[in-house]
């Protein structure tokens, strides 16, 4: 999980270079990705976990932010 959870920003970072629109929507395509695989993740191991852990809650929610967040860039991006 912290694999796919730092790839998020890295990725981005690199999309922030992009060396065309093209090249910084794939990107943010790649940070979708990252972060959907992050948020599924979390839920394995809240489901795991079994117990109210506010922590994991709030990390759920904030992946959930985060991947509606690139769904839109992603959306929004004219090519």
């Amino acid at each position: 999980m912290s694999k796919s959870s730092t790839s998020v920003g890295t990725n981005y970072e690199e999309a922030q270079a992009g060396s065309s629109k093209a090249d910084f929507k794939n990107k943010c395509k790649i940070c979708l990705k990252e972060a959907r695989e992050s948020n599924y993740w979390l839920r394995v191991l809240k489901e795991l976990l079994d117990d109210k852990n506010l922590e994991l809650d709030r990390l759920l929610k904030e992946s959930l932010e985060i991947k509606k967040i690139f769904g839109a860039i992603v959306k929004n991006t004219n090519l």
